[in-house]
């Protein structure tokens, strides 16, 4: 288990993961650590001997917060854990990362891609417009990318969706695959090459 002192910018940087912050953490961040993994085992949220195994701490309007990231493979019940995050709201001050940043540090920032990876090429896909239902977008962009020839991509993506906590996380994953247009946009370029 690790536990790391991380800044406001760097959490900032965290657009792409999600994980429980919790607000007001004073003393040893080791045992918030024990003790939150101790709770959830109680309650049934964390199944299967799954646990957080790294946290990080940060320092916000003179309050300790803790960040404690979910993993692709961890085993957790996410409805109790939502359920159990609202009802302990006064006494943890319980938020998920992608509603702690934009509404306490000013939002994501996106990292620069190093130079070292290339840029991804995204291909267009009409979103904008069409039905918001995540399944319904999930399976247009996995379509626009297999049409692209981009199947390994499509995988990821779904995969990548399927681990996030909410709505607006899965559709910035979207945004990291392909070009959210709109659909009239795509109606218009098929009848000018008609």
């Amino acid at each position: 288990m690790s536990i790391r002192q991380i800044t406001k910018e760097q959490l900032r940087c965290m657009g792409d993961q999600e994980g429980l912050v919790l607000q007001g953490c004073g003393g040893d961040p080791q045992e918030w650590l024990d003790g939150i993994n101790q709770i959830l085992t109680d309650e049934g949220i964390l199944k299967m001997g799954a646990g957080f195994e790294n946290a990080y701490t940060s320092q916000h309007e003179g309050l300790t917060c803790m960040l404690f990231p979910f993993k692709e493979d961890m085993e957790l019940d996410v409805g109790k854990l939502a359920v159990w995050r609202l009802a302990s709201y006064s006494t943890f001050g319980g938020t998920w990362l992608s509603d702690y940043v934009p509404n306490r540090l000013g939002g994501f920032v996106q990292v620069q891609e190093s130079e070292a990876e290339p840029a991804r090429i995204k291909p267009d896909c009409p979103l904008i417009g069409t039905d918001g239902n995540i399944f319904h977008l999930i399976g247009r962009a996995s379509k626009t990318l297999r049409k692209n020839g981009m199947q390994e991509q499509a995988e990821e993506m779904r995969n990548r969706i399927f681990q996030c906590q909410s709505y607006d996380s899965a559709l910035s994953i979207i945004g990291d695959y392909v070009n959210i247009t709109a659909a009239h946009q795509e109606e218009c370029m098929d009848m000018e090459m008609e």
